[in-house]
């Protein structure tokens, strides 16, 4: 075993766009799949855009981006776009690259590639370690990475983890390869790339943790006041919502529903850095919340939505049958195949077929309603067949 103490990667910190000129000149000229990588400040800063972009490509070296000032990733763009990328949870950091312009062409998930191998423990120092037999240090992945100058120790981790990228999609790649998986990853790999992002939400405070205390329509209001009043707050100095006030103390105060801001102030409950110091806002609107006619209504219900299957049991036992052998089927597939349920194929589809079955029940009907749902080509192939065998069962 390797310690990460015993690697010193070179690395060349970009941060400007005469930098970023010579370093995109760099890595074109670089052999095979780049590896990328970014790091946010998540749960520092209201945003989640990017505040490192680690580049590597054999024969060309690794390089750290600092787009503070950075103008323009256009030339990285033109030098990269065409290649393969390699990430790790490429979910998770695509969004943020999309936003300065940085959008692949394919992609490789050693994350997700590992969720399909079968690995219990996806994380690249788990995936690291288990392949290359290099043992990382995550000391620094959930850093304020907006931080500046960003200490020497963290970039010296941020490049490391992006230069390990090519070596490790080589062993996952033949894993792959060896378990017959190749053309599955493939398949989720452009899923991933080509997902589209989520649209905002008509009401995001509806999303308060802890919400579900929220019983009446005057203690909805005053959470969406002070939520809204938070977002304000938050945005303005480009902060983390909950670094002001949590969640948790938004629903302590709209179920409170304190008479004056001296009891605001006192409740034991309302929390956070920011609880007291700018507790006149907050009581404005909390006051705004008690007073306004604008009621919420409960939560809009989702017309594609379905009850939800705990309650199936009794109500309506025929469809509970159903998604009982449905899982059970699905269970015995994915042992088979050494992959966990969910990436063979997604609860939801498998809720919803339970739910409402084509009329006709054979595995090409099966087949197409899945594809409807959105499950991959192979997915379809694999699952299709033993969801109809259920029904064939059960008859």
């Amino acid at each position: 075993m390797v310690a990460q103490s015993e690697l010193r990667p070179e690395w060349t910190l970009v941060t400007d766009d005469s930098g970023l000129v010579r370093a995109a000149e760099r890595l074109a000229a670089g052999d095979g799949a780049a590896g990328v990588d970014a790091e946010r400040a998540s749960g520092f800063r209201y945003g989640s855009e990017a505040y490192l972009v680690q580049v590597h490509r054999r024969g060309a070296g690794t390089f750290l981006f600092d787009p503070i000032g950075i103008e323009s990733f256009a030339p990285l763009a033109e030098a990269v776009g065409g290649e393969e990328w390699i990430l790790h949870a490429a979910s998770q950091d695509i969004p943020c690259l999309t936003e300065i312009g940085l959008i692949p062409d394919r992609i490789f998930d050693t994350e997700l590639a590992a969720r399909l191998l079968g690995y219990e423990r996806v994380g690249l120092g788990a995936i690291v370690e288990a392949l290359l037999g290099i043992e990382l240090e995550k000391a620094h992945s959930a850093a304020d990475w907006s931080q500046r100058p960003l200490p020497e120790s963290w970039l010296e981790y941020a490049a490391l983890d992006v230069a390990l990228l090519p070596d490790l999609r080589d062993a996952v790649a033949r894993e792959l390869e060896a378990q017959g998986k190749t053309e599955f990853a493939a398949q989720e790999f452009e899923a991933v790339r080509t997902k589209p992002a989520k649209p905002r939400s008509a009401e995001p405070w509806r999303r308060l943790s802890g919400g579900h205390a929220l019983k009446s329509p005057r203690a909805l209001a005053i959470a969406r006041e002070l939520w809204n009043a938070r977002d304000a707050v938050a945005r303005e100095r480009d902060v983390a919502p909950g670094r002001l006030i949590p969640d948790a103390s938004v629903v302590a105060a709209a179920v409170a529903n304190p008479r004056s801001q001296g009891d605001l102030a006192r409740l034991q409950t309302f929390r956070g850095r920011a609880s007291r110091t700018e507790i006149d806002r907050w009581w404005r609107a909390v006051l705004k919340g008690k007073t306004t006619e604008d009621l919420p209504g409960p939560r809009p219900r989702d017309p594609d939505s379905i009850p939800h299957h705990r309650g199936w049991a009794q109500r309506h036992p025929e469809a509970a049958e159903r998604l009982t052998a449905m899982r059970a089927a699905i269970e015995a597939e994915s042992e088979r195949l050494g992959m966990p349920v969910e990436n063979l194929l997604t609860p939801e589809y498998v809720r919803r077929l339970a739910w409402q079955p084509p009329a006709e029940t054979s595995s090409e009907q099966i087949a197409l309603r899945l594809t409807e749902l959105g499950a991959r080509p192979w997915q379809v192939a694999l699952t299709a067949p033993i969801l109809a065998s259920t029904f064939v069962d059960n008859e």
